[in-house]
């Protein structure tokens, strides 16, 4: 019974977290009439989720996937995606887009500075940047090492596959094959911010009118999230942060 609560508390967060990532995508489209960048476009369904939301047509929204099969999905469906890593940077020209966005994506690259940075110099002054990310400076967390268990983060992939895809990384000199999982998940959580650092990240990267919001407060009741969500954002579950290029 109590995991199916903490399971309702989560998918709770996590709806109310996407739903205002999607508003601040939104208010970024309408700011102007330039692209609109998904980062980590998996088979295109939150670009079309997107383009219905905003009304606009396919021809503002691209889309960057390591999957090729993913890549291959979404352009059957129409959308324009291609095969990239967005460890090793973006292959856009600079001051191109009016918005970025990245969705459950930070968390899973194994340089995610990198990419902020990229992120800033790929939009057009005035361009946004939305972030949704897991926040590793939770109660939960806490919790969960008290216990003697392992957040959701670590320092290493957790598949030979993913670490394959990483080229031109060298595999044998960023990590010791020993520790790569051969069985668990290929898209495990490898870098996590806390809110304080991500927002300091950001700052670094050049980008201003940083904000931020913060969703979900494990494991206390539903009825107590919204107040701790407003007056304790920095211990929250996710994260929805959006800066100005």
């Amino acid at each position: 019974m109590l995991a199916g609560y903490l399971r309702s508390l989560y998918q709770d967060a996590m709806g109310r977290a996407y739903a205002a990532a999607y508003d601040a995508i939104g208010e970024a489209i309408a700011a102007g009439d330039g692209p609109v960048l998904d980062c980590g476009a998996g088979d295109g369904h939150t670009m079309a989720l997107i383009g219905s939301r905003c009304g606009i047509d396919g021809s503002r929204l691209s889309g960057i996937e390591w999957g090729a099969g993913l890549v291959a999905e979404g352009r059957r469906r129409g959308h324009a995606i291609i095969e990239g890593n967005l460890d090793t940077g973006l292959p856009e020209e600079s001051d191109r887009y009016q918005c970025v966005y990245a969705l459950s994506v930070l968390e899973h690259l194994l340089y995610p500075c990198r990419f902020l940075r990229e992120c800033q110099r790929v939009l057009r002054p005035g361009g946004r940047l939305v972030l949704l990310t897991p926040n590793i400076s939770t109660y939960f967390t806490a919790a969960l090492i008290l216990a003697g268990r392992m957040p959701s983060s670590g320092p290493h992939p957790d598949s030979a596959a993913l670490v394959q895809a990483m080229a031109p990384i060298d595999p044998a000199r960023a990590m010791s094959p020993s520790i790569v999982e051969g069985e668990t998940p290929e898209h495990r959580h490898l870098v996590v911010f806390s809110y304080s650092a991500l927002a300091r990240t950001l700052a670094l990267a050049g980008f201003r009118d940083i904000r931020g919001r913060g969703f979900g407060h494990y494991p206390f009741p539903r009825f107590m999230q919204g107040a701790l969500e407003r007056i304790d954002p920095w211990h929250c579950h996710q994260m929805v942060f959006v800066a100005t290029r």
